[in-house]
């Protein structure tokens, strides 16, 4: 499975969005704000920050870096790869 392929079914996942499949998710689409198609609120960000930087290894601490590796999927695996251990 592809990162991106990955973090949709993993924002799909630990957020329990119903009805939702990965499919549905664009990568360049935003995921959060009025323009997103799936709903998701503060609490979610948080969350989503939680569980990325558990399972990749990046950091993400301020809330500028947030809005830009939040932006999109495409996004997040960029900052992702880029910001990874090892990398």
């Amino acid at each position: 499975m592809d990162l991106k392929s990955e973090l949709k079914e993993l924002i799909i996942r630990e957020l329990k969005l119903k009805n939702v499949v990965a499919e549905d998710i664009e990568d360049q689409g935003p995921l959060f704000g009025s323009e997103s198609k799936l709903g998701l609120d503060s609490l979610d960000a948080v969350e989503l920050v939680v569980v990325v930087q558990k399972k990749f290894g990046v950091d993400i601490g301020d809330r500028n870096t947030a809005n830009v590796a939040f932006a999109s999927i495409d996004a997040l695996a960029d900052y992702i790869t880029k910001n990874r251990p090892g990398s």
